[in-house]
């Protein structure tokens, strides 16, 4: 499993998940820049991911949605606000479709390269202790179960 470590810090409200990938740099790169890639992992295996839109650019955005078990879609969207081709990039993340634009967390993600491949190191910053008690134990559970898929997309 792909997945070496994941901390929570309520001081610094940030969710940090660590994981390795026996590929180059490079190419762990490349499955988050390619929609088509991203929506094979970026849900757990029980709510699919598709994206809709995928503007790979600081000011763009990214638009998907996950079914869930029962059919229902649940929309999320990410305002890129860096992208560093091969090395990282960040983005707010909230619900697509938020009346109020309201965008509680962020995240970033950097990559690495590693003697064995390489690694992505994810931190999501929430805005509140509230949400990140309430956000935490799903989306941990969910980046547990999405990153094993993204290891699989590497691997094709």
């Amino acid at each position: 499993m792909p997945v070496t470590s994941v901390t929570k810090d309520p001081e610094a409200l940030t969710l940090t998940l660590v994981a390795d990938f026996p590929v180059p740099q490079r190419r762990l790169w490349e499955a988050w820049a390619d929609p088509r890639q991203l929506e094979r992992f970026w849900g757990p295996p029980s709510a699919p991911a598709t994206f809709t839109h995928h503007d790979f650019r600081v000011g763009g955005r990214a638009e998907y949605f996950l079914t869930l078990p029962g059919g229902e879609k649940w929309s999320g969207a990410w305002k890129f606000t860096a992208v560093s081709p091969i090395d990282s990039f960040a983005a707010d993340d909230g619900e697509a479709n938020a009346e109020d634009g309201d965008m509680p967390m962020s995240m970033s993600f950097a990559f690495e390269a590693t003697p064995t491949g390489s690694r992505m190191v994810s931190v999501t910053r929430f805005s509140s202790v509230e949400a990140m008690e309430e956000t935490t134990p799903g989306m941990e559970a969910g980046l547990r179960a999405a990153m094993p898929q993204l290891d699989e997309v590497l691997a094709g």
